[in-house]
């Protein structure tokens, strides 16, 4: 018979309260949790919860007389409910007023899109919503997109831009992490029958796969390299060179941006673009006054790394739906997904002719071939052929 920890509630033998960290907020942190949430052994509201001194946990979905709730709703401009909607403003724009509560609802999408519109107290305050800045390393649940994290993720990333310190609120991913490691360790080393997974219906591709190709109409893959400083230098990256290709037409886009920054040494070597080419670059303004009229407003950035669209953002443009296809590339190699010219060869993708100048034109139209092979993954009506694993997602 197993015995379970009483804080965590997982088997012994899985407990994470070791990795827990003791984290002080500014910020009161009001967990409300879904029923069947909290029957999912890999959950991580309680895990958030136990991370952070200043908050608590409810469970329920309906909270029609809840003492707590109605409590908060007495001053909405001091509360705010992690949840996207036409009304919700940014984490940048939270930052200006941060509320002293943050409410967040845990659960699968459907799950807490119940809760909410269950509760209307809960729907008529403030909201916030964000974009993760990196994808998920949520390895042992399928998200329904790229752009959805776990609930400890999210906290700990909203946490982290609304205080001002990211690093602290990281901390909080130990337990997490070990988590995920465990279970993904467990399932290497089973030596009983595997679980078998019961279809009803005809096979469909996995879902991660299937919302990729849903709206690959949309999608704008792009690749951005910058001018970046040594970290002790203190000069924050720029944006240098910005290449992008309309998935659905194949129209192009191309900018490379004179420095406002001095040109750091490597940076030619690195982008493999002369020297004189970057200084005789366009205005950055100029070039990203270009990229805006390129996209069009239903358009989705798609990248394969955050980095990118922190350099646009920084740069100045105004943010828009991104989804990242690294973490969409690691599930369906059930592995590593490594750099974009790898995953090129783990995918046998099919070969994109190179368009664009330097390291940036090579790794665009290797972002085209992943993205092209896993839009034809996503519409297939039977299984592909096995790949090998390549280890742990990364």
């Amino acid at each position: 018979m197993r015995t379970f920890c009483i804080k965590c509630l997982r088997p012994e033998s899985a407990c994470y309260c070791a990795h827990v960290p003791q984290l002080q907020t500014r910020t009161r942190v009001v967990f409300l949790q879904h029923p069947r949430e909290r029957r999912v052994a890999i959950g991580t509201a309680r895990m958030a919860h136990l991370s952070l001194t200043n908050s608590e946990l409810h469970r329920g979905v309906d909270f029609t007389g809840h003492a707590r709730l109605e409590e908060l709703a007495k001053n909405p401009e001091r509360v705010a409910v992690l949840f996207p909607g036409e009304d919700a403003i940014t984490v940048e724009e939270a930052q200006a007023n941060p509320p002293e509560t943050l409410i967040v609802v845990d659960g699968t999408w459907p799950q807490a899109k119940k809760v909410v519109m269950r509760n209307p107290v809960l729907a008529a305050l403030p909201r916030i919503g964000f974009v993760p800045r990196r994808p998920s390393n949520y390895r042992i649940r399928a998200e329904p997109a790229d752009h959805c994290v776990s609930t400890i993720e999210a906290v700990a990333e909203i946490l982290g831009q609304l205080e001002g310190k990211p690093d602290y609120f990281d901390r909080m991913l130990g337990a997490f992490e070990f988590m995920v490691d465990t279970q993904l360790e467990r399932q290497e080393t089973r030596t009983g029958p595997n679980r078998r997974r019961i279809y009803k219906g005809e096979w469909r591709p996995p879902l991660e796969l299937r919302s990729l190709a849903d709206v690959a109409d949309r999608l704008v893959l792009f690749y951005a390299e910058a001018n970046a400083h040594p970290l002790e230098a203190g000069i924050p990256p720029e944006l240098v060179h910005l290449v992008a290709v309309r998935y659905a037409t194949g129209e192009r886009f191309e900018a490379v941006i004179a420095p406002e920054q001095p040109l750091a040494y490597s940076t030619p070597l690195h982008v493999e673009l002369p020297e004189e080419e970057l200084r005789a670059g366009e205005p950055r303004a100029q070039a990203l006054a270009r990229f805006e009229a390129f996209l069009r407003p239903d358009d989705e950035l798609t990248v394969w790394t955050a980095f990118a669209l922190d350099l646009l953002w920084n740069g100045g443009l105004a943010r828009r739906a991104a989804r990242n296809v690294r973490l969409v590339t690691a599930r369906a190699l059930k592995g590593k997904a490594g750099g974009v010219e790898q995953a090129v060869e783990l995918l046998k993708a099919p070969e994109v002719a190179t368009w664009a100048r330097g390291r940036a034109g090579r790794r665009i139209s290797a972002l085209e071939s992943v993205t092209r092979e896993l839009v034809a993954r996503g519409s297939a009506t039977e299984p592909p052929a096995k790949l090998p694993r390549t280890g742990s997602e990364g």
